[in-house]
C-alpha cells in the first residue's frame, strides 16, 4: 500500500521506487540515493536556480550552441517531426529547438509531475498552436508515447548533460531505452559536458551562494516528509570533488557529526566524516562521446561545441533493429 503524503497542500503517495532506493542505498556501503530523485517539486525549482548561476557554465553554453546551429540541424532532421524532450524540466531551452524545426508535436517527459504540467502550460501559451502532450514517467525505461504521436517520425531532445549523471554502463540502457521509445527512423539531439580544468568543474558544482548546497540537502527534505524520516538534515553538508580516475564530478552529502536516524520506523547510524553518495556527472571528450552514442544504439551524424570547448551537442540517428538470425 502507498503512504499518503502532504505536498503543497495536495494528497501524495510516496513513491515505492523511491522508498526501495533509498532504503537500499542507505544499507550499502558506501551509501548511495541515485540523483534522479532530486527532482521533486522543490528540487526542481532548485536546479533551475543552479541553471541561472555565473558558476555554472553548461546552461550558457549549450543555449549559445542551439541559437547557431539550427540551418545545420534542419539540414539533418528536416521538419515536422515530433519533438520528444526526456526530463524537460522548465523547458528553457525547448522554445529555441522547437522555432528551429516546426514540429508536428511535442512530448515532454519528466518524473516531476508537477512540474512537467505547469512548464508544458507555460509552453502552450508560448506555442498556441502546437499539440503539447506532456507524459509523466521515468524515462530511464521504454515508454509508450501518446498514440496520436506514435506513427510520426520523431527528434529525441535530450539537453543539459544529464547523461553525465549515469554510470557509462546506465547512460548505455538509458540510450537503448530512448531508442526504444522513439523507435525506427528518429533521430537524437544530445548535450554532453566535456572535461576541463578541475577548478572550473568544483566551482560549478560548489557555487558560493550555496544553491546547489541547497539543492542536495534537499534530498534529505523529501526523504523526512515522503518517507516519515528523522534525518538530522542540518548535520549535513554538501561536498563536491574531482574523480580523476572516472573522469567525473562526484556529490555527497557528509555527515558533520555522529547521527542517528530512521525512515519508516528503520534505524540507520552515520559517522561524522560519512558521505551518502548522491550525483555523479562523468565529462566527456568528443571520441567517448561517439562511443558512448554507438553503444546506446545510435550512429553520431554531426556534433557542435562553443569556442571555448566547454560543452557540445551531438546529434545522432537510431541505428537499424537488427533482425533475430
Amino acid at each position: 500500500m502507498l503512504k499518503p503524503e502532504i505536498e503543497d497542500g495536495q494528497m501524495t503517495l510516496a513513491d515505492p521506487a523511491f522508498r526501495a532506493d533509498v532504503l537500499s542505498g542507505l544499507a550499502r556501503r558506501p551509501r548511495a540515493i541515485p540523483a534522479r530523485w532530486f527532482y521533486d517539486r522543490r528540487g526542481s525549482e532548485l536546479f533551475e536556480a543552479i541553471t541561472d548561476l555565473p558558476e555554472y557554465y553548461p546552461t550558457r553554453a549549450e543555449t549559445a550552441i542551439l541559437k547557431t546551429i539550427c540551418p545545420e540541424v534542419i539540414a539533418h532532421v528536416g521538419r515536422g517531426r515530433v519533438v520528444v524532450e526526456f526530463g524537460s524540466g522548465s523547458s528553457t531551452k525547448t522554445p529555441l529547438l522547437l522555432r528551429c524545426v516546426e514540429p508536428a508535436a511535442y512530448v515532454p517527459i519528466d518524473i516531476s509531475g508537477d512540474f512537467l504540467r505547469d512548464s508544458a502550460r507555460n509552453l502552450q501559451r508560448a506555442f498556441p498552436d502546437l499539440p503539447i502532450h506532456p507524459l509523466e514517467g521515468d524515462f530511464m525505461r521504454a515508454l509508450a508515447l501518446p498514440a496520436m504521436v506514435a506513427d510520426r517520425p520523431k527528434l529525441g531532445f535530450f539537453p543539459g548533460s544529464t547523461i553525465g549523471n549515469m554510470t557509462p554502463a546506465m547512460a548505455t540502457d538509458l540510450l537503448r531505452a530512448m531508442r526504444g521509445s522513439l523507435g525506427e527512423g528518429a533521430m537524437l539531439l544530445i548535450g554532453m559536458d566535456r572535461a576541463k580544468p578541475v577548478d572550473v568543474l568544483v566551482q560549478a558544482y560548489d557555487d558560493a551562494p550555496g544553491v546547489t548546497a541547497a539543492f542536495n540537502r534537499n534530498l534529505l527534505d523529501r526523504i523526512n516528509r515522503e518517507l516519515d524520516g528523522t534525518i538530522p538534515v542540518e548535520a549535513f553538508r554538501h561536498r563536491a570533488v574531482w574523480n580523476d580516475d572516472r573522469s567525473r564530478i562526484e556529490m555527497h552529502l557528509a555527515a558533520t557529526r555522529d547521527v542517528d536516524f530512521t525512515i519508516e520506523g528503520r534505524a540507520f547510524a552515520m559517522a561524522a566524516g560519512e558521505t551518502i553518495h548522491t550525483e555523479n556527472s562523468h565529462k566527456y571528450g568528443p571520441r567517448d562521446a561517439r562511443i558512448l552514442l554507438r553503444a546506446g544504439g545510435w550512429t553520431p551524424v554531426a556534433q557542435w561545441s562553443d569556442p571555448d570547448e566547454l560543452f557540445t551537442v551531438y546529434l545522432a540517428e537510431a541505428q537499424a533493429a537488427r533482425l533475430a538470425p
